[in-house]
């Protein structure tokens, strides 16, 4: 039997959802936060950068930080259920023995542990809240080969690994773990990583440009909207046996060869 409420609340969540986005003061963290709100949930932002606005100021590499923030979401909402571990960060284009480790390390310190720093600390909230959400935005350089991209690889890959490692661990707990791999979205992150591949690769910025959009079956790029619709489908009623899963949000990746 069709149960049709939860076919009509796929663009809802439940009344009184409370939600987490990192990295949510522009881009896809922003079209993602715009998006909850709009669906019903009550939010709150955190991001490095204090001229976007964020409720919390908060570097995700610093654990003191990311433990105040924590007791400060406690206080304002009570509790959690919707996690989006949206930050990250481009990190350096070029060969493996052009990339220094100081690059390579700042990448993963971000990507990965401050992930892994957000959940660790979300997770009691979650458990006391009878369950909830955790989404990863990883990329398609999470399940693509991806060169001159070295350190932005391993972090994408690190973040599939660890959601559908977390959907494990978490079940029993209701609290659901899925991943979503946007394709190439536009905006200005995605002309700085144009622009630096260009440097590296001594390949013209609109070939690259060229290049990005034919790798794709749909030959376009993505929206921040593209990846918001698919975090409120998963944070809705109908997504509550939607766990463990990689989502790709990219019109049909073939290749991360741009050139």
């Amino acid at each position: 039997m069709v149960n049709d409420q939860l076919i009509l609340e796929a663009g809802r969540v439940k009344d009184g959802t409370r939600a987490l986005v990192t990295g949510g003061g522009s881009g896809i963290g922003q079209s993602i936060a715009a998006a909850l709100k709009s669906a019903g949930a009550s939010v709150l932002v955190c991001d490095a950068d204090p001229s976007t606005n964020p409720d919390f100021v908060v570097d995700i590499v610093e654990e003191a930080a990311v433990q105040r923030m924590f007791v400060d979401i406690e206080e304002q909402l009570g509790g959690l259920d919707v996690l989006v571990n949206n930050v990250g960060i481009a990190g350096p284009a070029g060969l493996v023995d052009e990339i220094s480790t100081e690059d390579f390390d700042r990448v993963l310190n971000v990507n990965v542990g401050g992930t892994f720093r957000v959940t660790s600390r979300a997770v009691p909230l979650l458990r006391a809240s009878g369950g909830g959400l955790i989404v990863n935005v990883a990329s398609t350089a999470g399940i693509f080969p991806y060169p001159y991209r070295s350190p932005y690889v391993a972090s994408k890959w690190a973040m599939v690994g660890l959601g559908r490692s977390w959907a494990m661990e978490l079940g029993e707990d209701n609290i659901r773990v899925n991943v979503i791999c946007p394709g190439s979205v536009g905006g200005p992150r995605m002309n700085q990583v144009i622009a630096r591949e260009a440097v590296a690769t001594d390949v013209d910025e609109s070939v690259l440009r060229d290049g990005y959009e034919r790798q794709v079956s749909m030959r376009r790029f993505m929206d921040g909207a593209d990846i918001a619709g698919a975090v409120v489908y998963m944070a809705s009623p109908a997504g509550r046996h939607v766990s463990g899963q990689v989502l790709s949000v990219d019109g049909a990746t073939e290749t991360l060869r741009s050139s």
